[in-house]
């Protein structure tokens, strides 16, 4: 016979009792007095509404807390990726803070070495990190941010860092 929990509503989520996701949410990644903090340049350097960079900030520490916990390589979306390069480039805050103090363990950003084999292995990670986020926080990723597999790795050699100050951007009207 197996024993099994049931949860009622005033009951937290297991996450939520565990204190690695109590440090990940206690992690301050704004500095009050910074006059462009880490969200408003996440903002900045992709274009986005700061609210939308908030939010992307959020799913960053859910990544982050995913690839401590569920014994799996994991790959994140675009835009959580662009939160990780960010905070990388942070690197006391990072190092120190992050993964020293926060994480209590290094969390490595390891990019593709390119080819099909390289293509395959972020599909399957990405695959099994969606999968992972769903039966962590009981909830599917938001689509917003997390976009399916099946999209998630569409014309990324079409990207490119642009300075709108100098070039001009125009949506393909057919896509």
């Amino acid at each position: 016979m197996t024993a099994t929990r049931t949860s009622t509503a005033q009951e937290a989520p297991p996450f939520q009792d565990d204190p690695l996701w109590t440090r990940i949410s206690a992690f301050a990644f704004d500095d009050p007095d910074a006059r462009l903090c880490f969200s408003r340049r996440l903002a900045r350097e992709n274009g986005w509404f700061p609210s939308h960079a908030r939010r992307v900030v959020a799913e960053y520490r859910k990544f982050c807390y995913i690839a401590m916990r569920c014994g799996h390589p994991v790959t994140p979306s675009d835009q959580v990726d662009q939160a990780w390069h960010l905070h990388l480039l942070y690197t006391h805050g990072y190092w120190e803070d992050w993964c020293g103090t926060v994480l209590r363990h290094p969390l490595h950003h390891g990019p593709t070495r390119g080819g099909d084999e390289e293509t395959a292995k972020f599909r399957d990670w990405y695959h099994a990190t969606l999968a992972s986020y769903q039966l962590i926080f009981g909830a599917p990723p938001p689509a917003a941010i997390w976009p399916p597999l099946a999209s998630r790795f569409d014309h990324v050699e079409a990207f490119r860092r642009v300075n709108t100050a100098t070039h001009w951007v125009i949506p393909d009207p057919f896509k």
